[in-house]
């Protein structure tokens, strides 16, 4: 079940990663659901990224396509439920919007009071598009969807290689030949020097796009199993829940649920609602053959 590997994968590594957000590289490996971190979360408790990639999912489940503006309804409702535990350039995105300003107008306004809109949170969001849309699709989507907070196109291009990956593993590609895929359609040359060559670079947890992508990615291709894919990310310190995330919804695409350790699993806020929601994404997938169009 690999579908249900990647969302839950990403929940997972967000989960673990939650407690070592904003630390310096750990020298004890954490290899356990633990409470705390900087924004006090109970063990297993999820952040934005699942809460943000959740809505993705449940727009692309009911809607059966990308619809823009559902989805910046799905991603504001979840924005409203825990606004602490998003970032500044996504929290003055959605006050924005929340205030009446039209979404593309808003995500141009950001962008210039940061001067720039480089940080990673349209890469973890986007990994549904990967599980619902075959590889012919995705690229071009998941730049919309990454357009619709962060101007910059950087971050599109980001999450276009890591989805496109998700969306051919998902599909029983190995991981070697989904890599050489991504790589082969990446336009962004900066995102294409980096991630195209991973293993030229040592990982950096950071909050920039670009730096997160290649740390999840050489993370989970330098793994031989899931679990040690994920403590390798977090255990890098720094955005440690997103870094996680990234690198679970990769591990899990590749290894699949069963990969997963039972102990995380368990302890996974709102597991079994992640299973099923990840079950109506695959089932509705565009490319699904059981699905019969007029």
């Amino acid at each position: 079940m690999r579908h249900g590997g990647s969302l839950i994968g990403l929940a997972v590594g967000d989960a673990l990663g939650a407690p070592l957000e904003g630390s310096r590289r750990s020298e004890v490996w954490l290899t356990q659901m633990r409470p705390g971190g900087r924004h006090f979360r109970n063990r297993g408790e999820v952040t934005d990224d699942t809460l943000q990639a959740g809505a993705v999912a449940e727009s692309l489940a009911e809607c059966g396509r990308f619809d823009e503006t559902d989805l910046i309804k799905k991603l504001s409702q979840g924005y409203i439920q825990r606004p602490e535990w998003y970032g500044p350039t996504s929290t003055k995105f959605f006050d924005l919007v929340l205030s009446g300003t039209p979404p593309h107008t808003a995500a141009l306004t950001v962008q210039k009071l940061n001067h720039g809109s480089r940080s990673n949170g349209s890469v973890m969001r986007g990994f549904p598009i990967g599980i619902f849309f075959p590889p012919t699709e995705v690229s071009a989507i998941s730049i919309r969807c990454s357009a619709i907070t962060h101007h910059d196109p950087v971050g599109g291009h980001c999450s276009a290689f890591l989805n496109l990956m998700v969306s051919d593993m998902v599909r029983g590609i190995p991981r070697k030949t989904a890599f050489r895929h991504a790589r082969s359609l990446c336009m962004y040359p900066e995102v294409h020097a980096m991630l195209g060559s991973y293993d030229q670079y040592d990982a950096d947890p950071s909050l920039d796009c670009i730096l997160c992508s290649h740390a999840a990615l050489r993370c989970f291709m330098d793994a031989r199993s899931f679990e040690l894919a994920v403590l390798s990310a977090i255990n890098l310190g720094g955005d440690a829940d997103t870094v996680g995330a990234c690198t679970g919804a990769l591990a899990g695409a590749y290894w699949g649920l069963e990969a997963i350790p039972v102990r995380w699993r368990r302890d996974l806020e709102g597991y079994q609602e992640l299973v099923g929601l990840a079950e109506r994404l695959w089932n509705g997938r565009v490319d699904n053959p059981a699905i019969k169009l007029d």
